[in-house]
């Protein structure tokens, strides 16, 4: 167990940005998966723009690579 306040401090903040990149992933492999399986083809384009800026927010916040959510956004749109 830590021992130092700056040790105690940089635990907390670790948690506390875990449970955000958890969060942003979550929510970026719904958004993915809520595409993939959508078969409705009049709703396609929004879940795309749904998914494309959640990914992107992902990407901003360093959830995720920027190049793997380039990726991800054009496999999206080439589909």
């Amino acid at each position: 167990m830590a021992n130092t306040p700056s040790a105690l401090k940089n635990i907390r903040i670790t948690e506390r940005r875990t449970s955000q990149n958890n969060f942003w992933r979550v929510r970026m492999k719904k958004a993915l998966k809520d595409l993939r399986l959508n078969k409705d083809k009049s709703k396609t384009e929004e879940l795309a723009r749904k998914a494309q800026s959640i990914i992107s927010k992902a990407a901003k916040r360093r959830v995720v690579h920027k190049n793997k959510a380039a990726r991800l956004v054009a496999r999206i749109f080439n589909k």
